[in-house]
Formats: C-alpha cells, structure tokens, sequence
C-alpha cells in the first residue's frame, strides 16, 4: 500500500511536471516564434530598402525629403564640361590598315571618322596637324587583333585611344568626341 501511495504521488508530481513544462513550451514557444517572425520581417524590409537605395530606386524619394535635387543638378552641371549646341565636325579621310593578325591571313580595317572639335578656330589646328593625326591612328590601328574590336566595349577602347591620340596631337586644340562613320573589318 505504502508503494501504491508512492507511485500516486510520483504520478501526480511528474504530470503536474510535465504539464507545467508543456504550458511553458507553448508561451515560450509562441513568444520565440513571434520574435523569429518579427525579426524576418525586419531583415525583410532593411534588405528591401537597401535594394531600393542602391539600384537609385529610392533616390527620388531622398531628393524629395531632403530638397536636393535642384542641389544635385547644380554639381552635376559644375562638374561637367558643357557642350553648346554649335559642335563643329571635322571629317578625316578613309583610312585602309592591316590589322595585326599574328601571321594568319591578311585583315583589313577601314574606318572613317568625324572629329567633333570645342570651336570652330580649331579646324585650322587640326588640318596643320593632320599628318600626326593620320600617323598616331595608323600606328595603333595596326598593332590592334580583330578581339580588340569585337563588341560594343571594343568599340568604345577603339573610340578612347583615338580620342586620346588625337588630342596629343592637337594640343593646346580640344577634341571633344571621335565619331565613327564607317568601320569595315575584312
């Protein structure tokens, strides 16, 4: 009898037990998913806004509150050369090269371009000094592979160098642009 009073209330104290860990499970459970949640959500919105800022999503928005977007047009404006409507173009003649093939068989590049020059004084610059001009493109024309000039990001080294060579030439003269108008690989 004394084991059967023993079991009862080994029984009674281990359900009251187990009940008591199982209601704290349930709140305690319940609050931790509540953070879980809560904390997502936040991760969410943070990750989201990040997004939005560094895509310029939320750029107008900051202008917005903050007024700076006359501010920001104003430094882009100071930041930058103008260029007036009144561009003067000079034409440059054909020119015909062998690309640098590696002794496989024989590449050609014709090319024509314009030059847009700052001023309209310039063009005198230009034709006393187009023997250079026509000297420092084809030096480098030459030594270019038919890779080089493959894609748009090809096109605008080709367009870089030249502009840079160009302006070398030139010097106290500025070239704004060299613009193509023909480019032929054969």
């Amino acid at each position: 009898m004394a084991n059967d009073e023993v079991e009862e209330d080994l029984d009674d104290a281990g359900d009251s037990d187990f009940e008591g860990e199982g209601e704290g499970e349930d709140g305690g459970g319940g609050k931790k998913r509540l953070l879980i949640v809560i904390a997502a959500i936040l991760v969410l919105i943070l990750g989201g806004a990040a997004a939005a800022y560094f895509t310029g999503l939320l750029q107008p928005v900051i202008d917005m509150l903050s007024g700076g977007e006359d501010a920001a047009i104003m430094e882009e404006v100071e930041g930058t050369d103008i260029i007036s409507g009144d561009a003067v173009f000079y034409d440059l003649q054909e020119m015909l090269v062998n690309l640098n093939t590696g002794g496989r068989k024989t590449v050609y590049l014709k090319i024509r371009v314009s030059l847009e020059l700052e001023d309209g004084d310039d063009i005198t610059r230009v034709e006393e000094m187009m023997p250079r001009i026509v000297d420092n493109f084809q030096i480098y024309l030459r030594e270019l592979r038919i890779e080089d000039l493959k894609g748009s990001a090809g096109m605008y080294r080709l367009r870089e160098e030249l502009l840079k060579r160009v302006n070398v030439a030139v010097a106290p003269a500025k070239v704004n642009d060299v613009l193509f108008k023909e480019m032929l690989v054969q």
